[in-house]
């Protein structure tokens, strides 16, 4: 067993696989080390850094795919892309397609990590800092996969000239109103910055949250389905969201109206003439 680790990094990948390919290696014999945890059979056995005889022709098309599937964290991270590797550049293009066994599977990666790239579009929320030197607005986000490089570019366009930072557990990017740049080990005091800082419109946001949460509409599985639950303790409304559903479930959904608007009496208008000809 050959047991490799690319750090992960879809370049580092593509090169081993390349090594692997040219020395005809089957997927069986090949793993790779996650997180730093090697396979329990794996040896020691060296890949030659030479090239060997096999020269394989892939697809652009199946390298950008590749690389799209290599975000999604999960058991077999590399190895499945590897099969599906060895498998088109054997002749067996069918690897690629949704009705295959590893195709399905890697389309259900992509779409994973489409959907996790939605997701920092939507409940990234960003708090504005004190002018200075540093960026002027900070978030913190906690994503399932590895989106944050490529997704994160969809505020450059949306955030003007600001400076803005995004931090994560894992690593995070900072964007200094020309470039934007990558850390793949977020740096502590990212991650400090983002976590602690203060909103001071958080009120207000929450006051009108709270208003505009209509009850009588609730569906708290569809709801959890655009929203996970994951989510909310990352969200200044996430506090809020559990009382809401509550209140629903216990009466609010049976007028629909927020308290506030349902303890108000209404006020009587008075009919004209052309009024009570009308209705009588």
């Amino acid at each position: 067993m050959i047991n490799l680790d690319c750090d992960e990094l879809f370049d580092t990948w593509r090169q081993q696989a390349r090594w692997l390919l040219s020395h005809e290696v089957d997927p069986s014999v090949v793993s790779w080390a996650s997180e730093g945890v090697a396979d329990l059979f794996a040896n020691d056995e060296v890949l030659p850094e030479a090239s060997g005889p096999f020269h394989a022709r892939i697809p652009r098309a199946l390298l950008d795919t590749l690389a799209r599937a290599s975000c999604f964290r999960g058991d077999q991270r590399w190895s499945l892309l590897y099969e599906v590797l060895w498998r088109v550049s054997h002749g067996d293009r069918t690897a690629m397609m949704a009705g295959d066994r590893l195709g399905s599977e890697l389309q259900r990666r992509i779409k994973q990590v489409q959907r996790e790239a939605h997701h920092l579009h939507a409940f990234v929320r960003f708090v504005a800092l004190p002018e200075g030197d540093g960026p002027h607005y900070v978030a913190w986000h906690e994503p399932a996969h590895d989106i944050l490089q490529t997704a994160s570019e969809h505020f450059i366009g949306r955030m003007g000239r600001h400076r803005w930072l995004i931090a994560t557990p894992r690593d995070g990017v900072y964007y200094d109103g020309e470039q934007l740049v990558h850390r793949r080990q977020c740096p502590v005091e990212w991650q400090q910055l983002a976590q602690n800082v203060d909103d001071p419109h958080s009120d207000m946001w929450l006051t009108y949250y709270s208003h505009i949460f209509n009850p009588a509409r609730l569906n708290p599985k569809v709801m959890q389905g655009h929203l996970p639950a994951r989510f909310w303790k990352n969200l200044p409304e996430g506090a809020l969201i559990p009382g809401l559903i509550t209140q629903a479930r216990t009466g609010k959904q049976q007028d629909g109206q927020a308290s506030g608007i349902k303890g108000r009496g209404g006020k009587r208008i008075a009919l004209g003439e052309a009024e009570r000809g009308q209705k009588t």
